[in-house]
């Protein structure tokens, strides 16, 4: 990439950024200036399972059990929590205007060779949350920043620089600014912010709302957790990766096409999705990240102020991560709706003719499909489930 930011490996369409082949799969075979981004990972993988187990994280239900215990939930100026739980995307905060302060915070360690790539993720990722809420603009970003502090000064420059410029190119993409933030050194990088939007009342989804018979809508495929790995695998050359190669099950241009995929998706801004969600009435929402599909719509659930419950009967998900999934080398429980997703898409319930409209609306917006997965049923105990013979979509590059 040249000093200006320009390069030819780099294309922006009318529907917003989209990576090359070549930046998904930068690897160890890259021109030598991108191969110092290789080091930007190192701390993160001296040990072949650290980041598997990162993004695995969840599984743990570590992140479920977390209790916060500072909250000040008795004031009645806080929405987003129901039933002494934490279960929205966002801080919802009634202001003295009478406005509403929705705000949200989130970060990543290195997912991505590539780091301007991390950066654009990092910020769709932490921009995805406000659009969770229905939320189309967001009015400033500050950005949360840790420099390698185990690089050469060449190289956390260059990488630092890469990934701030990586960040503040996605928010100009969302018609935001990056108005200030943190900046520390730490053993690898990390890179996310605090996003931060002033909504009047009816401009953005409550989403506690959800009716029977509303149908759900997902945005984003699922499987980037698979596909991330996968490319580590081959990148590492693991047995992980010999066994999927020895079996016949994966090629590596399968490999290189399924991790092309996950980038594109996890460097879309949800911002189209989002700001179509007052226009199409939905009745809630969130998005699909760390607790995977399953476990975001049970948080859902667990926030409506009626006794629902949820049924999600399609999975649409990156070409070739279920068959990796199915090959038994590794259980990301991808099926199960409980593989972790970066920077996923946004899961709507809404009426079905709303969500056709929405569906088609959205699709001229992003050049991408969204689909209907499930449907809201009553339930008292307000579960969210896949229900048996689930329906899988292999969803290829568009």
């Amino acid at each position: 990439m040249s000093e200006n930011g320009s390069s030819k490996k780099q294309r922006k369409t009318s529907k917003g950024y989209k990576p090359t082949r070549e930046e998904s799969a930068l690897d160890v075979s890259s021109e030598p200036r991108e191969r110092i981004a290789l080091r930007m990972t190192v701390s993160l993988r001296r040990d072949p399972q650290v980041a598997v187990r990162h993004r695995c994280l969840t599984h743990t239900g570590l992140l479920a059990n977390l209790v916060l215990t500072s909250l000040n939930l008795g004031d009645g100026q806080n929405l987003g929590t129901a039933n002494g739980k934490i279960a929205l995307d966002c801080s919802v905060r009634r202001t003295r205007q009478g406005h509403y302060c929705i705000s949200t915070t989130d970060f990543f360690f290195p997912l991505v060779d590539s780091p301007y790539l991390q950066g654009r993720i990092g910020a769709a990722n932490v921009l995805s949350d406000l659009y969770a809420e229905g939320v189309g603009e967001c009015d400033f970003v500050l950005m949360l920043l840790a420099a390698c502090r185990d690089m050469t000064e060449d190289d956390r420059n260059i990488c630092t620089r890469e990934m701030v410029r990586g960040f503040n190119d996605a928010c100009l993409e969302a018609g935001t600014t990056v108005t200030g933030g943190q900046t520390v050194l730490n053993p690898w990088p990390v890179i996310g912010g605090v996003a931060t939007t002033i909504c009047s009342d009816g401009e953005f989804v409550k989403s506690d709302g959800a009716q029977v018979g509303d149908v759900v809508v997902l945005t984003k495929p699922l499987g980037t957790q698979v596909a991330v790995n996968v490319h580590e695998w081959r990148v590492r050359g693991t047995p992980k990766w010999k066994e999927l190669t020895n079996r016949s099950i994966l090629s590596r241009e399968e490999a290189e096409d399924m991790m092309h995929a996950a980038v594109c998706s996890m460097s879309r801004l949800n911002r189209h999705g989002g700001g179509l969600m007052v226009k199409h009435h939905a009745h809630a929402g969130t998005d699909v990240t760390g607790f995977g599909l399953v476990g975001h719509a049970q948080n859902l659930m667990d926030n409506q102020a009626a006794e629902v419950g949820m049924e999600l009967h399609t999975l649409p998900c990156i070409a070739n991560t279920v068959k990796v999934e199915q090959s038994g080398v590794f259980d990301f429980r991808l099926l199960k709706g409980y593989s972790a997703e970066t920077s996923g898409g946004l899961m709507i319930c809404m009426k079905e003719d709303d969500a056709r409209r929405y569906c088609e609306e959205l699709e001229l917006l992003d050049g991408e499909k969204a689909w209907i997965i499930g449907r809201v049923i009553a339930d008292p105990d307000r579960k969210a489930r896949i229900v048996e013979g689930i329906k899988i979509l292999e969803v290829g590059l568009s």
